[in-house]
């Protein structure tokens, strides 16, 4: 196609005209699908950052739409949504009834079912937990359904892990993610992309202090007293070099969702407990390098709560961050910390996939040396890309933002000294240990 995607046209519509949005989005369904919809609403979602999604009937059935519209997609190749991939390797995914594939059209369609989005039902364990009333047996419930979903996934990592040639690993879309978002395209040419649009020549507003970007970016950052080695733009520079598609064919390929944080999780009530189901698999391929699959459901299901990523002002009401700046350093001091529901979901993830993955990885020989720069490289990439950090360029405050740097710090650098909570999980996913 040419010209902006249709997509992208109805994203917009819908931060200004709902009813240009909705009508937009029924001519969509009608040319894509045949689909004569009615009633269409869009939710209005925290989690879709860069996502749509929504509900309309059709003929009698009731349907739920999402679709995932990334920057430039029109021009992009290759295939989003292959649930068929997950279906195949025996994850459990719900699998959309209607669904375009199509550049800048690329849509799924599903029944409309009563269950709620992981992600609401942990969020509500955050407050909870924060309210200083926590439900213990919600978080028991959560963290078995989420140690159930994670012996699916090994047990699929395990199975499909392979060699893959450099023309493998770089065509799959999961680098759109990570390095994609780095560049400008066609050429990969670095800095561009989101990086250079979100933060370029931009302010940096922080409780307190004012800093231009390259001033802030520059700066070593100091998180509750621990000094990190690495400054925001050496991390960037580091991923722009190793991240890149074509030199990660060295990690090996797996199946995998790719894009599994848990508002693209469906949380069902089975005869024998709740139960964890896939949706969305924008990203979703057969020879995903095996060092990124896991990346994003690890960041955006643990590290980005409570509440500071999609709930910015909420977390800006419930925790404070102050600033300080010294000599090419600038010290942050915050009282956010994991709650006991996200520690035992990355508990889960540590013994039932990171672990034997990088086992296997090593057995294998398909683990290099750099691994731990690799994981941390793309960890950082998750909160920095996925939206506009700044405080005041969408919905984050000062606040929020610097909670925000500190986080990303915290899993993008090594501390100079002493152990933080990545290095405690790096070290407990050696294979060495």
């Amino acid at each position: 196609m040419t010209g902006p995607s249709r997509t992208a046209e109805i994203r917009r519509l819908a931060a200004d005209d709902e009813g240009a949005a909705t009508a937009a989005l029924a001519a969509l369904f009608a040319d894509l699908f045949g689909l004569a919809a009615e009633g269409v609403a869009i939710n209005r979602d925290q989690y879709s950052l860069n996502s749509l999604n929504g509900f309309f009937s059709a003929a009698g059935a009731d349907y739920f739409f999402k679709f995932h519209q990334e920057d430039g997609e029109e021009a992009m190749t290759g295939e989003y949504y292959r649930a068929d991939i997950l279906a195949r390797a025996g994850l459990p995914v719900d699998m959309p009834v209607f669904v375009s594939n199509l550049p800048g059209e690329q849509v799924l369609v599903y029944r409309r079912r009563s269950d709620p989005r992981f992600s609401d039902v942990l969020r509500a364990l955050d407050i909870a937990a924060l309210d200083g009333f926590r439900d213990l047996a919600g978080e028991a419930d959560a963290t078995a359904a989420e140690r159930g979903l994670d012996a699916s996934i090994m047990r699929v990592y395990l199975d499909s892990l392979h060699p893959v040639t450099v023309a493998e690993a770089a065509a799959e879309p999961i680098h759109r993610l990570f390095h994609d978002r780095l560049v400008d395209m066609p050429g990969r040419r670095f800095p561009g992309g989101r990086f250079a649009g979100f933060y370029f020549g931009k302010p940096v507003r922080l409780p307190g202090v004012g800093l231009g970007w390259n001033d802030f970016a520059g700066r070593r950052l100091v998180v509750n007293g621990r000094v990190y080695r690495r400054t925001i733009g050496e991390l960037f520079a580091a991923a722009g070099a190793r991240l890149r598609p074509d030199l990660l064919s060295d990690v090996g390929g797996v199946v995998a969702h790719g894009d599994a944080h848990n508002a693209n999780v469906w949380y069902g009530k089975g005869s024998e407990g709740p139960t964890l189901s896939f949706y969305d698999p924008a990203f979703a391929g057969e020879h995903v390098p095996a060092l990124l699959a896991e990346v994003k459901a690890t960041f955006h299901n643990v590290f980005a709560h409570p509440l500071w990523l999609y709930d910015p002002a909420e977390a800006a009401r419930r925790f404070v961050a102050t600033v300080r700046l010294g000599e090419g350093v600038l010290a942050i001091d915050t009282n956010w910390a994991l709650t006991p529901v996200r520690q035992a979901l990355l508990a889960a993830k540590v013994e039932l996939v990171w672990k034997p993955l990088l086992s296997s990885l090593k057995t294998r020989g398909l683990l290099p040396a750099d691994w731990r720069e690799v994981i941390r490289l793309a960890l950082f990439l998750c909160p920095t890309l996925v939206m506009n950090l700044r405080a005041g360029a969408t919905t984050h405050t000062e606040t929020s933002s610097a909670i925000a740097f500190a986080v990303a710090v915290m899993v993008g650098s090594e501390p100079e000294t002493s152990e933080d909570e990545m290095t405690a999980f790096l070290d407990a996913i050696d294979p060495d240990r």
